[in-house]
């Protein structure tokens, strides 16, 4: 069963530089009613203030996804990769047998609002991995466009795991099904 919760209702942690909101049990809020849905465990909604952000942190066996709503999310890791992330972007990182990454909203006068959004992998231990894709807004437009599946196909990042992920943009009487 499908329950609704509200944006309102969500978890929330300020911390000055960043505002979170969280859909579940995550850091310092813990709800039991609110753990995860099946192999989803994060969807965080954070807001990063300029010049700030987080340093070098590791994850490990986890599928991780950033979508940029407005600004620029800086992102670099210990595979290498140095990328700026923008709007319409969508990130993935495969922790596998683990990683370390920062992500920084550089930007002097303006806040970076993006999606977190971590699933539990089907495969454990995998080397880390890194994609990113373009997602034109002109196909998100009415529509909800795959961006983060299994196969990857599309143009959606692959992820590790039994899941898919879309984005839309809609406005008014819009209505889109999957």
């Amino acid at each position: 069963m499908i329950n609704l919760r509200k944006s309102q209702e969500r978890g929330y942690a300020d911390h000055g530089w960043l505002q979170s909101f969280h859909s579940f049990s995550f850091a310092g809020y813990h709800d039991p009613r609110f753990m995860g849905w099946g192999n989803l465990r994060v969807i965080n909604e954070d807001r990063i203030a300029a010049g700030m952000g987080f340093g070098k942190h590791g994850h490990r066996n986890m599928e991780i996804i950033s979508y940029v709503l407005t600004g620029e999310l800086a992102h670099e890791d210990s595979m290498g990769n140095i990328k700026g992330i923008p709007p319409g972007d969508v990130q993935r990182m495969s922790a596998g047998s683990g990683v370390t990454h920062s992500e920084f909203n550089h930007a002097k006068d303006q806040t970076t609002h993006f999606l977190q959004i971590w699933i539990e992998p089907n495969i454990l231990e995998i080397t880390p991995s890194y994609e990113q894709q373009r997602i034109p807004a002109i196909e998100k437009d009415g529509n909800l466009c795959l961006i983060a599946s299994p196969d990857g196909k599309d143009g959606a990042v692959k992820i590790h795991a039994d899941a898919k992920v879309y984005a839309g943009l809609f406005n008014g009487p819009q209505a889109a099904t999957v």
